[in-house]
């Protein structure tokens, strides 16, 4: 009888999630390095159905920087719930964030409540505990609720369906940039990363677990901006180098942008394809991805900044520049990919250290030499406006030297707690010598591969 029941409910759960709407807040967050203010913006029920699994509505990943909690006002059950990134959270820690104030548009979504909600947003602290930050109610019975009927701004193109949504992964491709002369260019650029990252293990052996679809907004001019350049796009997505003055980082500001294009497709994940060739890309957990489609390297790009938006992997090097201020006290990270190493015994990845020893040792010296001769050919190349054929030709250069580099070392294809990880050389250790988040190399070491593997399963069902 028990197992009747369970089943009955089951049944009930899914049907009432295929029924249920979705539900976007769009709120405003501002502040600097010390303080932090959140406001409401508007709330939006969003033309397709919530493609989430109602069985897995509870985030017990213990991932991202920040976490919202959807209670009913009454009863205060927790009804959903998910850990994420954001803009606002890389940029508090850049230098600029001590000295001004910015706001950043960001959003939650979830399934459409029946009744009146608590939304509570938590933060982590300095110990990497969760507090609360911020709490609204949301009613979604109030007449400010937007449920006005949108035109969808491009086709949704179907890159690949193997089930309905709310039992795969839902992964959306966006262009950015592209004309409308351009679309064909744009799909076939789509459809090209697409076979890159589900020949990359162990999305190639979960390829069955996702819904791939696409879309891209008509652009007036080909490309996006580039500010350090004196090229500026009005692009639909509004996506752009040089972000927190890095000249390779590629992120849209224009959240409101984002989810008025996005929300005419089923998703949980987005990536941003851009219509350039200099190298760049970005990734940021549960918000989105992006990559430059035609440098020689967006392979790499995509499948790495992929990582960071769909299994919260963070950064492995260390040697290259970045905008962001190091850390101040050493606390273990949230991110399953990356250790301070506080307790040995302790090692999140301790199962498949085997008898490795720990820290483990690495040429890590030849290693950070070479690497700062590179950063310094790198940044003269940028600075004289080379072509990007000779920063690609640099980087192929690179990547073999490193090949060979790794290959040598006693401990290469082990996993252990090897120092030099987060940017910075000294105490953050990487499961492994090399990985997708550590070089331009083509695969994830053993870590990655199975934090990539439970984000997959929290998001899917088996057929």
């Amino acid at each position: 009888m028990k197992l009747i029941f369970t089943a009955i409910t089951l049944l009930l759960i899914a049907t009432s999630a295929r029924a249920a709407q979705t539900m976007r807040v769009d709120y405003y967050h501002t502040g600097d390095a010390s303080q932090e203010v959140f406001s409401v913006d508007r709330v939006v029920i969003e033309p397709l159905p919530w493609p989430g699994d109602p069985a897995q509505a509870i985030d017990s990943s213990n991932l991202g920087k920040y976490l919202f909690e959807v209670r009913d006002a009454k009863t205060k059950q927790l009804l959903y719930s998910r850990g994420f990134a954001s803009i606002y959270g890389e940029w508090e820690t850049t230098d600029e964030a001590k000295t001004i104030k910015r706001t950043f548009q960001e959003s939650l979504r979830f399934p459409a409540p029946a009744a009146p909600v608590t939304v509570v947003l938590k933060k982590r602290d300095a110990k990497n505990v969760f507090q609360d930050i911020w709490t609204t109610t949301i009613d979604p019975a109030d007449q400010f609720v937007d449920r006005s009927k949108q035109t969808a701004p491009a086709p949704v193109i179907t890159i690949q369906k193997t089930g309905e949504p709310e039992a795969r992964v839902d992964f959306l491709i966006l262009g950015d940039g592209y004309t409308a002369a351009e679309a064909k260019k744009f799909e076939a650029d789509a459809r090209r990363l697409t076979e890159t990252l589900f020949a990359t293990s162990p999305f190639k052996e979960n390829r069955k677990s996702f819904n791939v679809w696409a879309m891209a907004p008509p652009a007036a001019e080909s490309g996006i901006s580039r500010p350090s350049t004196g090229i500026y796009r009005d692009s639909p997505i509004g996506a752009t180098y040089d972000a927190f003055g890095s000249e390779r980082y590629v992120l849209t500001f224009d959240n409101r942008a984002l989810r008025k294009a996005a929300q005419f497709a089923p998703y949980e994940f987005i990536e941003v394809l851009v219509n350039n060739r200099t190298y760049g890309g970005g990734g940021i957990f549960n918000l989105y991805s992006t990559v430059a489609a035609d440098n020689a390297f967006a392979n790499y790009v995509f499948v790495h900044e992929f990582g960071h938006h769909f299994a919260a992997l963070a950064d492995e090097y260390y040697t290259s520049s970045v905008a962001y201020a190091p850390a101040t006290d050493r606390v273990e990270p949230w991110e399953p990919n990356v250790t301070a190493l506080l307790d040995v015994s302790a090692l999140k990845w301790r199962h498949l250290t085997n008898v490795t020893p720990i820290p483990t040792p690495w040429n890590k010296e030849a290693f950070e030499a070479y690497s700062r001769e590179i950063q310094k050919r790198r940044a003269q190349l940028r600075k004289d406006k080379r072509p990007e054929e000779e920063m690609e030709a640099l980087f192929r250069e690179e990547l073999e030297h490193e090949k060979e580099m790794f290959a040598a070392e006693k401990h290469f294809g082990q996993v252990g707690a090897f120092e030099g990880a987060m940017y910075e050389a000294r105490g953050y250790y990487r499961p492994e010598i090399d990985c997708i988040m550590f070089s331009r190399t083509d695969h994830f070491c053993k870590v990655c591969r199975e934090a990539i593997e439970r984000v997959i399963k929290m998001y899917s069902r088996p057929s």
